[in-house]
């Protein structure tokens, strides 16, 4: 007979049975596409949306503009009430930053903002994933004119189906409180006979066994120096220690001004939280297989690169501005496979700057999900409970080995961060896009480096910036003793390299890099490399003070070539020690205002050379916190840039690896370690951001498995950098961004070698792409480039970057060479405006009114397509085509009717500037109105422009004047013809307060180009008007 313990036994297996088929409907439902059945607009403005409603990518919403230049509503009506996840857009018109399409849920009567779309790419799905599920009936698309994605899919599940549910939650226990156990910090050791094998981020303090009854929490600093295991006594009762580590910030940094935080439903309710993969960034050489923990798959393994510098290391994820977590529970899947001694352990770290561990994972299970206290042997729903739940939270961090589960949730209430805007466009002239890297012997001759060689100067007038690879070892051959004109390590005169440049209207950007010799003499024999870590053998990669030579000789180089003059001259120091008779001698000067830019070093994560010469995101931080100000004015006198010469902008060291994670981890560094400035933003210690891209088929920039270069449009290149800036747009207050690094090789054993196309040799294929690259950074609205280099290392070698050099060595151009000098010569004043087609590509430039436009096909196959380029009212073009070894590109020009031109577009890059009498007197009115605003501007202090908005532009039937002064009185306006310089219009208003408001009809006055001019007192504004008919 059968105990009643078997029926009851008997019944909680029905019961779990029950529960697990009903878990297992749950988990198994996936996402769905789900149908629009009807789209309708707020208004009839002529365009046709019904291609919204099938899925083919050639059949698109035809473009209309006559009465289409406004904002209307589209709406998507879906098939069913459904719970969207995500949407999928199509994106295959040009980029438009000025008037992004909104994105709104509607969910019965209410709008909810989801996202802006701008069109960043072109023929691609780009998805907009949703924080978190939302119901909804409908999409809506707030866009203007025809800035819109051409086919919007949405995908979730229906919300009458059965749909995952969080675990429910259920009371934590009460925390233990602990006292703390102090680990001290590891930094590299002394010079030793024997080397050291450990690097200071992985050598490992013994395990420290916490005492029975009451653990007690271990604090360590927040640094890579990881906590040692914890062993614990096997009592599955007692609650887990709460282990908890002091911040490395010197005082605490107080949170910016805080933002309205939006107002979830319900801010108490126990939710899955919503974490977005993308943020998670990793303290080491690879940043992979952290997005893999949370792609909702648990039966395959996360995807993890081998030899990376750290075995052990940290993942972090920053709460985002507005976002409020708080953490109730937590599940790993645990798959196959144990960790032994070396778990998997998440911490966060609070405002304060605590970092406390709240769970671990062991891998002691297998297939099954378990919660944070391994040791306890818990089952059921119970098992994923905190003891308490953590508030407060800023970074949730992991601590990593080799091995992971599958999958981790969160569970706890969430409050979604605020809406990231997009970055705004900026204008940035065509000439920013044409730098290289170089060297002083380029400059001058190394038989008599003292003057300039004119014939080297002039080729590099090809050029106009560099980016000057300066040794440390040329200015402080001797610690402490500094040596400019001459250099007493090659005799090099960079005083009179650098004036000339100047004069020449060469941006230079110095990059100070590599170890004097006097530096590596510190480290053992078989560890000196100029590109190790800029520190002492033996000094703390993560403090500031270990950078402090590295600073001081950055101060230097910044009193004497900065624009300052204020420096305490007793803080200056050169060597006047002649070498021998007649050689000349070094002098102390200051403020001679030749530079501008600085690099702190170049490619400081290079892995490549490993621990001794990689940095971490932290370490560079610190490095860069000494080089800027001397880690806030904390180093002493004579330390950092910023201290000779506050003007001089500091750009951060190249990266080998171009993407944001590290860059994050920087500005996360300055979070804890520099605080914010009295605005809110954090205090950042560089001032431009800067990468490196090497475009190849491997999408690798300087690693992995490539094979050859790849035309910049077909690769990562514009979606890297449209990372970076949208990064610099959210983290770094929209922060310059350059890239001081790309190029391709010529000779064909390199994997970044560019290839011969149909009849083009790779010298000719380099010259397009060269030139194709300058104009897709003016596209995506990077700040400058600089390309990979002058003249060839050895043209002969298929080592990669060998063959990239734009300068032959007997001083002529090479064909890309001539490529980007005749378009700096063409187009450099020129700015971009906007990409008026995508395939072909057809962009428009402007300057002073003056529109001229670009045309190639994307590709690298020898195709061409035709393409009729609408001018407006021109009744003729010059046509512009790239010719190789000419100062000039070939000319021709045509007439042309109604406007239309006809081209046959290629691989190479073609360039049509329009004219006509209307065009050449449109420009001329152009160029004298601005001459006169910019006269009375400068003569009234800017008291119309300054605040001036005319607007809508294009314009209708008419516009609206604002502006703002203290000045009342008589306000005339007047709106000419550009063409003729008829004045259609003249208007006299008496202004009395200080905002100014009036509409101006436009009606009778001709379409095309109108001027409206605004007088007040003796200040005179033009603005140009583009009236639609």
């Amino acid at each position: 007979m059968r105990s009643k313990y078997f029926y009851h036994a008997l019944g909680v297996l029905c019961s779990a049975t029950i529960i697990f088929f009903f878990n297992a409907r749950c988990l198994a439902q996936s996402e769905q596409r789900i149908p629009v059945i009807s789209v309708n607009a707020s208004e009839d403005t002529g365009q046709d949306y019904s291609s919204l409603l099938n899925d083919d990518l050639n059949n698109l919403i035809p473009d209309a503009w006559q009465n289409n230049f406004k904002y209307v509503d589209v709406t998507l009506r879906l098939q069913k009430r459904s719970t969207i996840s995500r949407l999928s857009l199509y994106d295959y018109k040009g980029v438009f930053d000025d008037n992004p399409a909104d994105i709104y849920i509607l969910n019965g009567k209410t709008k909810t903002l989801i996202g802006k779309f701008t069109g960043p790419s072109y023929m691609v799905m780009q998805d907009m994933n949703l924080p978190q599920p939302m119901e909804a009936d409908a999409i809506i698309i707030h866009k203007y004119c025809n800035s819109m994605p051409q086919k919007v899919f949405v995908y979730g599940y229906l919300t009458e189906e059965a749909k995952p549910e969080p675990v429910e939650q259920t009371p934590a226990p009460v925390e233990t409180p602990a006292d703390p156990v102090k680990t001290p910090p590891v930094v590299l050791p002394e010079p030793a006979p024997a080397p050291v094998e450990a690097p200071a981020d992985t050598v490992k303090t013994p395990p420290v066994v916490l005492p029975d009854p009451t653990p007690a929490p271990v604090e360590v600093p927040i640094d890579t120096v990881k906590t040692p295991p914890v062993v614990l006594p096997a009592e599955p009762a007692k609650p887990a220690p709460v282990v908890t580590t002091p911040s490395p910030v010197i005082t605490p940094a107080p949170d910016p001004a805080p933002k309205p935080d939006p107002a979830p439903a319900d801010p108490a309710a126990i939710v899955k939280i919503p974490i977005d993969a993308k943020r998670w960034y990793q303290i080491n050489s690879s940043n992979d297989g952290i997005a893999d923990l949370f792609d909702g798959v648990v039966d395959v393994p996360i995807s993890n690169t081998w030899g990376k510098i750290f075995n052990n290391y940290d993942a972090w994820y920053p709460v985002a501005d507005g976002e409020k977590i708080t953490l109730s529970k937590i599940k790993f899947y645990d798959a196959s496979g144990t960790l032994g001694d070396k778990p998997f352990t998440v911490s966060v770290i609070t405002s304060s700057g605590k970092r406390i561990q709240i769970a671990t994972f062991n891998g002691d299970r297998y297939n099954t999900w378990v919660g944070p206290y391994p040791e306890r042997n818990l089952n059921g729903d119970g098992q994923f409970e905190l003891d308490n739940p953590i508030t407060d939270v800023k970074f949730i961090v992991f601590n990593c080995w080799y091995m992971f589960p599958t999958e981790v949730e969160f569970y706890g209430t969430y409050q979604a961060a605020h809406a990231v805007t997009a970055a705004p466009k900026k204008d940035v002239p065509f000439n920013h896009y044409f730098g290289v890297n170089a060297f002083e012997w380029d400059f001058e001759d190394p038989n008599k480096p003292y003057e300039i060689d004119e014939s080297r100067l002039k080729a590099m007038k090809t050029f106009t910036q560099v980016r000057h690879y300066l040794d440390w070892q040329r200015i402080e051959p001797q610690q402490g003793r500094f040596t400019f004109n001459p250099s007493h390590s090659g005799g090099w005169n960079y005083d009179v390299m650098y004036q000339r440049a100047k004069a020449e209207g060469i941006e230079i950007l110095a990059d100070l890099k590599t170890l004097p010799d006097w530096l590596l003499d510190s480290y053992p024999g078989d560890m000196r490399d100029a590109e190790n870590v800029p520190v002492k053998y033996g000094q703390d990669f993560t403090k500031p003070t270990s950078y402090i030579e590295q600073a001081r000789a950055g101060f230097q180089f910044a009193a004497r070539y900065g624009s300052s003059t204020g420096v305490d001259a007793s803080q200056l120091s050169v060597n006047t020690t002649q070498r021998w008779y007649g050689d000349g001698v070094n002098t102390v000067k200051q403020g001679m205002d030749l530079i501008k830019y600085i690099e702190c070093d170049n490619e400081r994560d290079k892995w490549w050379k490993g621990r001794k010469a990689y940095q971490t995101a932290f370490e560079y931080a610190a490095n860069l916190s000494a080089f800027y100000d001397g880690h806030k004015n904390t180093m002493g006198p004579g330390v950092g840039v910023k201290n000779a010469d506050p003007n001089m902008k500091v750009v951060m060291a190249g990266l080998a690896s171009p993407n944001t994670d590290y860059l994050r981890a920087m500005v996360d560094w300055c979070k804890q370690n520099r605080g914010y400035n009295a605005d809110g933003s954090v205090n950042l210690c560089w001032d431009v951001i800067n990468y490196h891209l090497y475009s190849n088929d491997a999408k690798s920039s300087q690693g992995g498995n490539a094979t050859r270069g790849m035309a910049p449009e077909t690769g990562e290149t514009a979606q890297v950098a449209q990372d970076f800036i949208a990064a610099a747009h959210q983290y770094a207050a929209d922060m310059p961004v350059w890239v001081t690094e790309l190029g391709y090789d010529v000779n064909q054993g390199s994997y970044l070698k560019a290839i011969p196309i149909g009849d083009k040799t790779a010298l000719q294929t380099q010259a397009d792409w060269i030139l194709r690259s300058a104009l897709l950074y003016a596209r995506v609205g990077a700040d400058r480039i600089f390309f990979y280099q002058a003249y060839d290392d050895n043209p002969n070698s298929s080592i990669q970057f060998g063959s990239s050099g734009l300068l032959n060595r007997d001083k002529s151009r090479k064909p890309a060479g001539d490529f980007i000098y005749q378009a700096q010569q063409l187009l450099g004043n020129y700015t971009f405006k906007q990409t008026v087609h995508s395939n072909p590509i057809v962009d428009r430039y402007e300057n002073n009114g003056q529109s001229a436009y670009m045309l190639v096909i994307p590709d690298e196959k020898g195709r061409t397509a035709d393409y009729t380029l609408d001018l407006g009212n021109a009744d003729s073009a010059s046509i512009y085509t790239p010719k190789v070894g000419s100062d000039q590109m070939e000319l021709k020009k045509v007439q042309i009717s109604n406007g239309q031109l006809a081209l046959t577009v290629t691989e190479t890059p073609q360039f049509v500037i329009p004219s006509s009498p209307k065009a050449f007197e449109t420009g001329e009115m152009l160029k004298l109105a601005t001459k006169v605003a910019n006269k009375t501007d400068s003569v009234q202090n800017g008291i119309i422009s300054n605040t001036l908005k005319v607007y809508p532009n294009p314009a209708i039937n008419y516009v609206d004047v604002t502006f703002n002064n203290k000045l009342s009185g008589k306000v005339d306006i007047k709106v000419y013809d550009a063409r003729t310089g008829r004045a259609y219009r003249t208007y006299s208003f008496n202004k009395q307060a200080d905002e100014f408001s009036q509409r101006i009809d436009l009606t009778g006055t001709p379409y095309g180009v109108c001027l409206v001019e605004i007088r007040q007192d003796q200040a005179i504004v033009t603005r140009r008007v583009i009236k639609l008919n």
